[in-house]
């Protein structure tokens, strides 16, 4: 009962305009996230069909039920895989279940289809199911390790990836992925929240995606790192593991509550060498001696979210001056993140993501700092990536469900230019910083997107030793990474 009481709540707060629908999920501190992420996903992309059916069988007059809970449970019912509840609330739905279901035939009846997809209006975003992606942490494991555990356990290994249709997979199968050497890829069903590769922190569940923003920072071991906006934390332990937990890794979060999640997270990860602030990075002070030696940084501040692949990317007519507005807002704090940012003393790298589709907050923000910090430059990226930055900003990555079967994503990277370069550098482009209020958004979607994949679970005792790992050069490494 509880999933539907917390879902009905979401989805009922998410109508409302009351949060973003993904910041909602993390801040209710339900066991399975992954679980009630996808229900309210669901029951919202079929709200208009559920209602009908609701009102058509006067359900909520004979069962006592608010629309909300109503919508998740006959969607559930109808639609789902069958109620998981008992008591009252399933006994109701079964007394009015014949009724519901007669409803909903005719609905397919009337329009001349026969899945409950095609009642959908013609401009709502279908169902995308994007591979299983699995980031071995390396602190604890070795990816040939992991590979040689999961074929044991019955699953079909298939080399190496060499192209995006690889990426379809039946069920059961996996390989490795083309870009990023520490990551898996199974079918989109595969379910690990109860595996002991994941309870024991050897495998993290992260989007492609989002492992882009540490990869590409690449810190050595022993640096000191910010993480600015951190939590739920899986970029963190992404960077933990790259810098093989040695040097120090500050990561800031004003959410107390995600930043519990995200101490329970890195401890199951095995990770020591972060110090955790429940702080806002803008009052944070680059002066402050202890950040004398941080050379490094990700930033992967508040966006829309709109690169989510289960929301939809358009709003209603009436609703775009909001959405304008709301994006100038983001984009003006975005704005401000990049320069308090870029103001640390002794800063190399930046990295700089969003899970957002919109230029307002990708390529503009990054014009807009370029202009205003002419000792850094971008850096090229993964020329063998199939999807670069809006001209002219093509140093820059994107990523689409479409194009690179993942979550949709935007990552640049910041690079500190030499004393004697920066006197004759001149802007990358003239542009007009983003326009909007200089506040914090009070209603911003983290830009955690695809790490709703991952659901706190007390950690599991390990059954042995992580083997060694062989070291790699890391200049070797960084030449793959970027064009000259």
């Amino acid at each position: 009962m509880a999933l539907y009481m917390k879902a009905a709540e979401i989805l009922e707060k998410s109508e409302k305009k009351q949060g973003a629908l993904k910041t909602l999920v993390y801040d209710s501190k339900f066991p399975n996230i992954k679980q009630l992420f996808a229900l309210v996903c669901e029951t919202q992309k079929f709200s208009s069909i559920l209602e009908e059916i609701i009102e058509s069988t006067k359900l909520l007059k004979q069962t006592k039920l608010k629309m909300p809970l109503a919508k998740v449970l006959v969607y559930d019912l109808l639609m789902g895989q069958g109620l998981k509840c008992g008591g009252s609330w399933k006994a109701a739905m079964l007394k009015h279940r014949a009724r519901l279901q007669a409803v909903l035939a005719r609905m397919k009846v009337k329009q001349k289809v026969s899945k409950n997809e095609d009642l959908l209006p013609k401009n709502t975003k279908q169902p995308v199911q994007l591979p299983r992606y699995v980031r071995v942490n390396t602190l604890k494991t070795t990816v040939d390790d992991v590979v040689d555990y999961l074929k044991r356990d019955g699953l079909s290994y298939l080399g190496h990836a060499s192209r995006m249709e690889d990426l379809t997979l039946k069920e059961k199968e996996f390989l490795r992925d083309m870009h990023l050497p520490e990551l898996l890829v199974f079918s989109p069903r595969t379910d690990f929240h109860e595996h002991f590769l994941y309870k024991s922190g050897h495998i993290i569940l992260q989007d492609k995606a989002s492992c882009l923003p540490a990869y590409l920072l690449d810190p050595p071991a022993g640096s000191h790192v910010i993480d600015a906006c951190a939590a739920p934390g899986n970029k963190s332990s992404h960077l933990a593991a790259i810098m093989k937990n040695k040097g120090r890794l500050f990561a800031f979060d004003l959410d107390a509550k995600r930043l519990t999640t995200m101490s329970t997270l890195l401890l199951r990860a095995g990770i020591t060498c972060q110090q955790l602030a429940n702080q806002d990075f803008l009052k944070v002070d680059p002066k402050n001696p202890q950040y004398k030696d941080v050379e490094y940084m990700l930033l992967d501040p508040s966006c829309s979210g709109s690169g989510m692949a289960c929301l939809p990317h358009e709003e209603s007519c009436d609703d775009q001056e909001e959405v304008r507005a709301r994006l100038a807002s983001l984009a003006s704090f975005q704005l401000r993140c990049l320069n308090h940012g870029l103001s640390f003393p002794r800063l190399k790298r930046l990295v700089y993501s969003t899970c957002s589709i919109h230029s307002q907050e990708n390529e503009q923000v990054v014009a807009a700092c370029l202009q205003q910090n002419p000792g850094f430059r971008l850096v090229s990226l993964l020329p063998q990536w199939p999807e670069r930055g809006q001209e002219p900003l093509t140093q820059c990555l994107r990523a689409s469900i479409q194009k690179t079967r993942t979550h949709g994503f935007f990552v640049a990277l910041f690079e500190k230019l030499s004393s004697a370069a920066t006197k004759d550098q001149k802007p990358a482009m003239q542009t007009s910083p983003p326009s909007g209020g200089e506040t914090r958004p009070e209603d911003p979607g983290e830009s955690e997107a695809s790490e709703v994949e991952e659901a706190v679970v007390p950690a599991a005792e390990e059954a042995a030793t992580a083997p060694g790992k062989k070291k790699r050069k890391r200049k070797r490494k960084r030449k793959t990474k970027e064009a000259a």
